[in-house]
């Protein structure tokens, strides 16, 4: 991540994070992971009348925001097939009218409507759609320079963006060179680039992943952001991709404690840690035999700080691996346990 990377011309902040409806706060992961990581950059946030959670930033309208100098609507919203919907739509159209430029990171993409693009054209705003993926190369598997570090989860959404990024910040605070390699929506918006993998064709998502952390020779790690998990019916396959692509030397394993179920799937129960990690390491050999596990990242937003500790070291002393809540006590014993392991 370079230091002020997301001034794009197609869209800048100040931005109005777009929460919508969302019932819950993973249905605005893109708006939270804004919030949280690029906070300068987020002015307000809009949410619709049936809206169920916030990013405790402001709450403004289109024309209130475009007056107090936001230039950007962030569609900041993730749903299942990322689907735009009546009601988002009119929403664009309207933050358009009011002379915002739209960013969006959904699979229906902002173009795809006439009536959007009839708005921004008469209007003279922009429109961005973070999955619109470049052509990238089919992978190779060729081993390549550099060090490389990928989250992986028993779910999705269980801290795997959020993991790569404290990570991220932490080897920079210590004056290693890191660089925040983002394959989705939200990465993307943060990190200001990267690769939409699960808008890839399927043959290019390892190479679309080589591509994206490509040799380097500086002595630096690439941390590349997650996607999925190899367990999740419906993405094991970008997971798995993502796998052989990274060629990963370090893997972190990210996992929400108390879930009932694969998010999306009650149907579906979660697996449990060591069946995960055993998977994932299995997978990630094929293209890196030297791969390691480093440590364990928990989601412990729902526990009490003293529960929390405790989980952390129950399964610290289960696995062998340093496990720590990354927003909460920051990633320390992980890059620790990374440096031990590869030193450079």
């Amino acid at each position: 991540m370079s230091s002020d990377p997301a001034c794009s011309a197609l869209w800048p902040p100040p931005f109005l994070l777009y929460l919508g409806d969302a019932q819950d706060a993973l249905a605005a992961k893109t708006a939270r992971g804004l919030a949280r990581f690029r906070p300068h950059w987020c002015r307000a946030q809009f949410r619709g009348p049936h809206c169920r959670t916030s990013v405790d930033l402001a709450d403004m309208g289109f024309a209130q925001a475009r007056a107090a100098g936001v230039n950007t609507l962030i569609v900041g919203v993730a749903n299942a097939g990322g689907q735009l919907g009546p009601a988002i739509v009119a929403d664009v159209i309207a933050a358009l009218d009011a002379g915002l430029h739209v960013a969006s990171g959904l699979h229906e993409r902002l173009t795809a409507h006439p009536a959007i693009v009839d708005a921004a054209r008469r209007n003279g705003r922009h429109l961005f759609d973070a999955r619109t993926p470049p052509e990238v190369p089919v992978g190779t598997g060729l081993k390549r320079a550099g060090l490389r570090l990928l989250t992986v989860g028993t779910d999705c959404s269980s801290g795997k963006m959020y993991t790569a990024l404290a990570l991220t910040q932490a080897l920079r605070a210590r004056g290693l060179r890191a660089d925040f390699r983002a394959t989705g929506q939200t990465g993307i918006f943060i990190a200001g680039g990267g690769l939409p993998l699960d808008a890839l064709v399927a043959d290019f998502i390892s190479g679309g992943v080589e591509w994206l952390s490509p040799a380097r020779s500086d002595g630096g790690w690439d941390v590349i952001e997650g996607q999925g998990s190899l367990f999740h019916a419906s993405f094991a396959g970008v997971s798995l991709g993502l796998l052989h692509g990274a060629q990963p030397d370090a893997l972190v394993l990210c996992h929400e404690p108390g879930r009932a179920h694969m998010r999306g799937l009650p149907h579906v129960p979660l697996p449990d840690l060591r069946t995960t990690l055993d998977a994932n390491l299995t997978a990630a050999r094929l293209t890196n035999p030297g791969v390691q596990a480093v440590g364990i990242a928990l989601n412990t937003c729902d526990l009490p700080d003293a529960d929390a500790l405790r989980l952390c070291r129950e399964i610290e002393q289960r696995f062998g691996l340093p496990t720590q809540d990354p927003l909460r006590h920051g990633t320390d014993a992980i890059i620790d346990r990374m440096l031990a392991c590869f030193p450079g």
